[in-house]
């Protein structure tokens, strides 16, 4: 009689996949930018194309953009970048599992902060600047990490390339259609981020939505594993 002895199971895979903790941080990227779009004067603090434009509209004088908020948010994102970036040439050849984990953990910290800013004073010019340079500098934080993991098609924060490989890439576009529930997937999670979050600021201000933000990302720091 042989005994088997059990694998043991790789400790990168214990938890939530990475393809759905990511689609999870894109509806959190829609609930951001309704937060800045519609609450913070017209800019986007998650979607940096989107930005760039509304920067040349601001600066045109086209009215109700702000070149200051729009700076703010871009300088700010950059910054979280760099450190984004940093962190993954210190800890990226290491535990996936723990750098993805501690990356969320930094995202939720940084969204709770900005929750309870806007809880406190929801309306003073100095809340505004600080959710600004908060969320911006989460999302480039996030960015960077997401662009080292390298999860195909899972961005978090923009969509044109993924419109472009579901339409290009479809049978009717001559490809074989490979990623396209991924894609799908990531455009639904993106508009439905908005919608919640457009809802909630219209109706219940900014603090919500940021407070929902907070608890997606602190919830995929305990569990989000290390592996697709």
């Amino acid at each position: 009689m042989t005994t088997q002895t059990a694998t043991p199971r790789d400790p990168e895979s214990r938890g939530l996949r990475l393809t759905f903790a990511l689609l999870s941080l894109t509806v959190v990227s829609g609930l951001i930018d309704a937060v800045s779009y519609l609450g913070l004067g017209h800019v986007f603090t998650a979607n940096m194309t989107g930005n760039v434009v509304v920067l040349g509209f601001a600066a045109a004088g086209a009215p109700g953009f702000s070149v200051s908020h729009t700076l703010t948010s871009l300088c700010c994102f950059l910054a979280g970048a760099v450190a984004g970036g940093r962190i993954a040439v210190r800890f990226g050849k290491g535990s996936r599992r723990a750098w993805a984990r501690g990356t969320f953990a930094a995202e939720a910290v940084l969204m709770a902060a900005c929750a309870a800013a806007a809880f406190a004073a929801p309306d003073a010019t100095a809340t505004a600047y600080t959710l600004i340079a908060v969320t911006a500098f989460a999302m480039g934080l996030r960015n960077a990490t997401v662009r080292r993991l390298g999860v195909a098609d899972l961005t978090t924060t923009v969509l044109t390339m993924t419109l472009t490989g579901l339409a290009a890439d479809s049978r009717l576009g001559g490809g074989a259609s490979h990623h396209s529930p991924r894609r799908t997937a990531s455009v639904f999670a993106m508009l439905a981020g908005a919608l919640l979050g457009a809802w909630l600021v219209l109706h219940h201000g900014l603090g919500i939505p940021l407070l929902i933000a907070a608890l997606v990302a602190a919830a995929l720091a305990v569990t989000a594993s290390g592996t697709e």
